[in-house]
């Protein structure tokens, strides 16, 4: 089986997490930008799928997918990452994502952060399942959410000592953008989210840009982009 570091050496994500000094961090949230379709959801997948490579525990909260198409979102970006990385002993890495791995599914309406931490709660005193990753798609929906939900998902980062993933729609007309590139609608948060990047399409891939790398003035270049043919994140 090929040693935990190897594989971390390998990954794409290793670029992006030492241009910004050793990635979002625990107790702190990412949000993740695109038009739809462009591959926020891949993105957010393999972030994942890398965590839990790395033996790392993730739970998934969509109010979008089923847990059926996202269980298939992951085996498939997993046997991907496996055959790129030419990654022995499949089988029972596989096992070990599955058992490292929560997948909750929300209706949007009526969900809310004191559901997800009950779910948690009982996941942790049944499973003994605690997430150091928690990838939130879907929700919070930027631009309809209050300033009150956003602060909620801080704390509960805090509170879990997980790092957190989340999303949000850009559009391809109209919509206002401050001077980095970041919706107005993500922007008024700005003090509590660490980490901001946007998968811009360009004619053959998806290029990574940082717009927010913690509290520097100016967001590093990073030459990594997402394949639109394999979903999976590369150097550039």
């Amino acid at each position: 089986m090929m040693p935990q570091k190897d594989y971390r050496f390998q990954s794409p994500l290793r670029v992006f997490e030492k241009a910004i000094e050793g990635g979002v961090g625990r107790g702190n949230i990412g949000v993740v930008l695109s038009r739809p379709g462009v591959g926020k959801t891949a993105f957010l997948v393999g972030v994942a799928v890398d965590a839990l490579l790395q033996g790392r525990k993730v739970m998934h909260i969509s109010t979008e997918e089923s847990v059926e198409k996202l269980r298939a979102f992951y085996d498939e970006i997993f046997g991907l990452m496996v055959e790129n990385s030419q990654l022995d002993n499949k089988l029972q890495r596989q096992l070990d994502l599955e058992r490292n791995r929560q997948i909750l599914v929300f209706n949007r309406k009526d969900f809310s952060l004191e559901k997800l931490e009950q779910s948690a709660s009982f996941l942790r005193e049944i499973a003994h399942f605690a997430p150091d990753v928690l990838i939130m798609d879907g929700t919070p929906r930027f631009e309809q959410t209050e300033r009150w939900e956003v602060e909620g998902v801080r704390d509960l980062a805090r509170k879990w000592n997980a790092e957190i993933w989340t999303a949000s729609k850009t559009h391809r007309e109209g919509q206002e953008l401050d001077a980095r590139g970041v919706p107005l609608e993500v922007t008024r948060y700005d003090d509590l989210l660490e980490v901001i990047i946007y998968l811009e399409p360009e004619n053959d891939h998806v290029r990574v840009r940082i717009l927010k790398d913690h509290d520097k003035a100016e967001a590093p270049e990073v030459k990594m982009e997402l394949d639109p043919k394999t979903l999976l994140l590369r150097w550039r």
